[in-house]
């Protein structure tokens, strides 16, 4: 009687599973994963480990770690794996899976999982992972119990997370991946893959016809137009010349390729929109959105308020918060900015004989020296405003370097203030969910997955907040310098009507929320370099003096959360005043 054939081992069957997940992955491009430990993802853990072409990323804190595949994402371009143990360890991945689905980052969140039998029978560390985060990815994968006879499943399972993780738009994908005990076996052979690249990928097709793209371009040419750039997938030199071209000007927040010094960039939008006469004499007729919004309010409101014609394209989803635009272009925002310079070479220049970028001119002239006049950047000696810290970051970031920022004030006084750098900018901000939360995780992420020199600029309250991403940073490959504007509290509530309508113990209580820490202290004691700055002190020059000497360091810029408001409304002021003037002289 012939002898059965011997069944595989489980564990090796498990540990095999796991190989040609991260066999594949690297075959779409994949170089990092970030690990968090755990017991029950050790099959994944150790094929990770194993793999040369990976770069192996060891975190203690789930949700920083998360974040910090973010960043890498970010800056990469590519989805970092991120992988944890089962139970409430796969839900610390959930802030930064919902940042990653709504702005775009690609990711893949793997979560190790109980098998059926230890599900909904009180066994420790097993909660319900099915779908875990919702809506929030672009795809979700549940396998089961790896099974030999299912092996030639196994790189499509792969390679579909990666096809989906960088589809058109590109975000978040969850493989459940569930292992039974014993975890840790020996991988065999690996299933058959293709002879070249990864076993399946993702090719999107153009979304609009050129012939009806040229078309809407034409209807939009020799409009008075307004082209609003944001994090988009374009080049910004072509942004820029194509709005010379039909005499447009461009008004870009600071993740934008467009956000560089250019005759066509308007800067200080924000302040030049308190001017009631300026937010009436710019009104478009056409509005082009690159990308996803920017952080102002004051400028969505003014733009959704305009009743121009709205173009939106490059955005992830169906990016219209206001309900107001009336043609969304699927696919990349290229092919629009490319249809828009063709029409105006149809056309054969700007409508209007280009006196409605002229006007756009005189205001951002007039905006620019008003800062200066006012004193924006602050005598010397005197303590550093938050403007102006925006303003020196900006300018402190050095050739090849990087900028992350945080949101709440940071990314609005960037944007508000900042000069726009001469050259192009790296800029990253979590402004998909516009959370606090893990921006120096993030900021961590970009700096390691580019390689590049990186500044961070951030609140107290978002460094506080984040303050686990200290954990082991200065054994990690990153040259990171994190200015903190400490204002001992929460300065955007400030701005807020809650400022003048609620006591102000119980506001202070309830938003301003003092925390009384000793930032530096908090550094010092995870071993990062960190430092006070003092009255006066040159903040570029730090920032310098601080990437020069490499690793991560933390400089604290003291502030004052009512001198703050009242510093912007100064400065506010000086810029309506100043625009005012200059289209009284234009007639």
């Amino acid at each position: 009687m012939p002898t059965p054939p011997t069944a595989p081992d489980p564990a090796d069957v498990q540990a095999t599973f796991a190989a040609t997940l991260v066999d594949e992955w690297v075959r779409a491009g994949v170089t990092d994963a970030v690990v968090c430990p755990g017991s029950r993802s050790t099959p994944l853990a150790l094929a990770l480990a194993a793999e040369p072409a990976i770069r192996l990323h060891v975190h203690l804190d789930e949700r920083s770690g998360a974040f910090f595949a973010l960043g890498l994402g970010l800056a990469t371009g590519r989805p970092a794996v991120v992988l944890t143990t089962s139970g409430t360890a796969a839900a610390e991945l959930h802030p930064a899976v919902v940042e990653a689905d709504l702005a775009a980052v690609p990711l893949l969140a793997c979560t190790a999982d109980r098998p059926p039998e230890l599900r909904d029978v009180g066994a420790p560390q097993a909660i319900d992972q099915v779908h875990l985060y919702g809506r929030s990815v672009r795809w979700y994968g549940d396998v089961g119990v790896p099974d030999a006879g299912g092996a030639d499943r196994w790189r499509p399972l792969a390679a579909r997370a990666v096809a989906a993780a960088t589809g058109d738009p590109p975000g978040p994908v969850h493989l459940n991946l569930t292992f039974r005990e014993p975890l840790v076996g020996t991988p065999g052979p690996l299933p058959p893959a293709r002879d070249r690249g990864p076993w399946a990928r993702a090719v999107a097709a153009p979304a609009v016809e050129g012939g009806e793209l040229a078309a809407l371009a034409d209807e939009l040419a020799g409009r008075r137009g307004l082209i609003v750039a944001g994090r988009a997938d374009v080049d910004g030199a072509a942004v820029h010349a194509a709005a010379e071209a039909l005499g447009w000007p461009v008004v870009a927040e600071p993740r934008s390729p467009a956000w560089v010094a250019a005759p066509t960039l308007v800067p200080h939008l924000d302040a030049v929109l308190r001017s009631p006469r300026a937010a009436e004499a710019l009104r478009p007729e056409v509005v082009v959105r690159l990308g996803p919004p920017g952080s102002s309010r004051v400028v969505g409101e003014w733009l959704a308020g305009s009743g121009a014609t709205e173009v939106v394209a490059g955005a992830p989803g169906w990016s219209d918060p206001a309900g107001t635009a009336a043609v969304v272009v699927r696919g990349g925002p290229a092919a629009l900015v490319g249809a828009l310079a063709g029409a105006a070479e149809r056309r054969g220049g700007p409508g209007g004989g280009g006196g409605w970028l002229a006007c756009w001119r005189a205001v951002a002239a007039a905006a620019a020296g008003a800062l200066r006049d006012a004193g924006v950047d602050g005598p010397p000696g005197a303590p550093a405003s938050e403007p102006a810290v925006a303003r020196a970051v900006v300018r402190a970031v050095p050739p090849g370097g990087r900028l992350v920022v945080s949101s709440s004030m940071p990314i609005r006084d960037v944007e508000r203030y900042a000069a726009p750098p001469e050259r192009p900018l790296p800029v990253h901000a979590n402004r998909g969910a516009n959370g606090i939360d893990g921006v120096v995780s993030t900021a961590l992420g970009v700096a390691v997955g580019s390689g590049d020199p990186t500044v961070l600029l951030t609140g107290d309250l978002a460094f506080l907040h984040d303050a686990n991403a200290l954990l082991g940073a200065p054994g990690r490959p990153a040259t990171l310098c994190v200015v903190v504007v400490d204002n001992d509290g929460g300065g955007i509530f400030s701005f807020l009507p809650q400022a003048r309508l609620v006591d102000p113990e119980r506001f202070d209580a309830l938003f301003g929320t003092p925390h009384g820490l000793d930032l530096v202290a908090l550094a010092a004691a995870h071993r990062v370099t960190a430092r006070r700055l003092g009255a006066g002190e040159d903040l570029a020059a730090a920032v310098a003096g601080a990437l020069g000497a490499g690793g991560v360091s933390v400089l604290v810029v003291p502030g004052d959360r009512r001198a703050n408001v009242d510093e912007h409304r100064r400065l506010d002021e000086a810029v309506a005043t100043a625009v005012d003037a200059a289209l009284a002289g234009r007639g």
